[in-house]
């Protein structure tokens, strides 16, 4: 159950995790990449083509955990095993609908992809790849508050003024 504060923000009484995506949830998916004001034209452009790579292809290494409340998809992560490496996963994406954010719902999908990972290889690895630009100082600080560690900085990675920061952690 939600309800909409005066700010416009959503408090968040019950969320419940699903495992996989149908073509339905591709709406979704776009409108919450889009509305996080973090990810540009191109990148939400990605977010999609691997959304529907993973519908067209049901052997894709792509896997997707969505949270819900009331049944509307608010926000996601999708991460997959690193295929040149026995026990490294990458999480590719986690977003959460702005008008949602602040609930744990990020920290839950993180914990739960963590968890999946763990049972499939204990002791294995989880990378995260992020922005160093200024607009992501609370993505990093939410990484190192889940216990990731800041494994390398790649300065003018992405563009002049833009670096890769890449975390990971053991699981």
């Amino acid at each position: 159950m939600y309800e909409l504060s005066s700010a416009g923000y959503c408090r968040v009484s019950e969320i419940t995790l699903r495992y996989g995506i149908s073509a339905g949830d591709r709406s979704a998916i776009e409108g919450i990449t889009t509305s996080s004001g973090y990810f540009t034209e191109k990148e939400v452009r990605l977010a999609l083509s691997v959304f529907d790579e993973t519908m067209a292809s049901p052997e894709s290494s792509y896997r997707y955990l969505l949270a819900e409340v009331d049944d509307k998809v608010v926000g996601y992560a999708c991460w997959g095993k690193d295929e040149q490496s026995d026990s490294s996963y990458e999480l590719y994406w986690i977003a959460v609908d702005e008008a949602y954010r602040a609930h744990g719902i990020g920290k839950r999908l993180l914990h739960a992809v963590e968890e999946s990972i763990h049972r499939l290889s204990p002791g294995g690895q989880l990378f995260i790849e992020t922005s160093g630009r200024d607009q992501y100082y609370p993505t990093r600080n939410f990484y190192e508050r889940q216990g990731y560690i800041k494994a390398a900085w790649l300065d003018d990675y992405f563009s002049p003024g833009d670096a890769r920061v890449i975390y990971s952690k053991r699981l």
